[in-house]
């Protein structure tokens, strides 16, 4: 399992520059819907892992399947970084040829963690499709994230794709 070599058995403290960033760690899980433009509505489920490995930032993995778990379908790799004033970012790699920088801010009010993000960044092999734009917002608050993502792709403008509500599963 990829998590046993990039994250220590033994638990370790995280590092004091992403200290705040503690309420994401753990695994998520639930339902989420997507919609575009150019494609047919549907549902999916996701499973959303954040860890750590004692270093300044914390590593990051998602996986989706199909709503009634029979294929996969999208997974995303990376990393979330802390940067001084609340100012985060977040490096993904897709296995659709699409690489990601996202940059924004952690918001910290009412109990909940937010991260706004938009991407600075997309980097695309020659057979990706056509993604110009990402932007996401991240909430957590308590045992519940919850997420949007926006894209513009295929000549259509930044828009709403995707949405999910993930319970802390450990």
């Amino acid at each position: 399992m990829l998590s046993a070599v990039l994250e220590p058995e033994t638990p370790v403290a995280p590092h004091p520059d992403i200290a705040h960033l503690a309420p994401l760690l753990g695994t998520w899980r639930g339902r989420g819907r997507g919609e575009y433009p150019t494609i047919d509505s549907f549902e999916y489920l996701e499973e959303v892992h954040f860890g750590h490995v004692g270093r300044p930032f914390l590593t990051y993995r998602q996986r989706t399947r199909a709503a009634d778990g029979s294929r996969p379908m999208h997974s995303e790799t990376g990393y979330l970084r802390a940067l001084p004033d609340d100012r985060i970012e977040l490096i993904l790699a897709h296995p659709t040829g699409i690489t990601e920088i996202c940059e924004g801010r952690l918001v910290r009010e009412n109990g909940e963690l937010r991260l706004e993000l938009d991407s600075t960044s997309i980097g695309m092999s020659s057979s990706a499709k056509s993604v110009t734009a990402l932007g996401r917002t991240i909430t957590v608050a308590g045992d519940t994230l919850d997420y949007s993502l926006r894209m513009a792709a295929v000549e259509q403008p930044l828009t709403h794709h995707l949405a999910a509500s993930l319970q802390r599963a450990n």
